[in-house]
């Protein structure tokens, strides 16, 4: 009787120890899982210290959401300035420089290609904007759009990255109405990328507006250069 009473217990127990083991090897498994997603979803985060974050942080500041020093520190000042940005760019606001957040922003988590003009995140971003400013305006119009980017990208009064040029405070007026976030339509994508190809319809332009529709005085003055569907292109 009492050897079956201890083989009882010693039963228990092994079975004790196994639901404790295995709950352990659960609780280990699911904290790698975190961990590894937020490696890949939460990028940049608050507390975050790097060269990514002095790049969003650069960026950010370049654009007027940022006020904060440049110190490579996801502090408090970071993550109101990457909420701003979000809100204003169809983003979930979370604080969070994440995978889509870092591409609307045109930063990689390769820092070294963050500033590559054929990168697919380039190409998706200039298709939008090219979407939302012309779409309806003839082909050559459109390529046209993109062209005037990238001619900013080149020129020194100017951000030298596609995003900073687009997200620049006051340059589009798609990015100001939200427009930026629509789908672009496969045409608005060909003709971003025919403008990073190096086609240019604009022969150098920098600006562009709608005669019918311009308020401000000073663009009139810019030498033109052409004028395709509703846009005067000028320098």
């Amino acid at each position: 009787m009492l050897k079956n009473k201890l083989n009882q217990k010693i039963n228990v127990n092994k079975k004790a120890i196994l639901i404790i083991s295995l709950l352990f090897t659960f609780f280990l498994i699911y904290n790698i899982f975190c961990y590894t997603n937020n490696q890949v979803e939460a990028l940049s985060r608050y507390g975050s210290r790097g060269n990514e974050v002095i790049q969003i942080q650069t960026k950010l500041k370049r654009w007027g959401y940022y006020t904060g020093s440049i110190d490579g520190i996801y502090g408090s000042k970071t993550v109101e300035a990457v909420k701003y940005f979000q809100r204003k760019n169809g983003l979930t606001v979370d604080g969070i420089a994440g995978t889509k957040t870092l591409s609307a922003m045109g930063i990689t988590s390769s820092s070294s290609s963050s500033g590559s003009t054929s990168s697919s995140s380039n190409v998706n971003l200039l298709s939008r904007l090219i979407y939302g400013e012309a779409r309806g305006e003839p082909y050559a119009g459109q390529v046209a759009v993109g062209a005037v980017v990238l001619n900013r990208v080149k020129s020194s009064s100017f951000p030298n990255t596609i995003s900073g040029v687009i997200y620049q405070s006051g340059a589009f007026d798609a990015v100001s109405d939200g427009q930026i976030n629509l789908s672009p339509n496969s045409t608005a994508k060909s003709a971003a990328q025919d403008a990073i190809n190096g086609w240019d319809p604009s022969y150098g332009a920098i600006y562009y507006f709608n005669p019918s529709t311009a308020t401000n005085k000073w663009i009139w003055s810019r030498p033109l250069t052409v004028t395709i569907g509703k846009h005067r292109f000028c320098k």
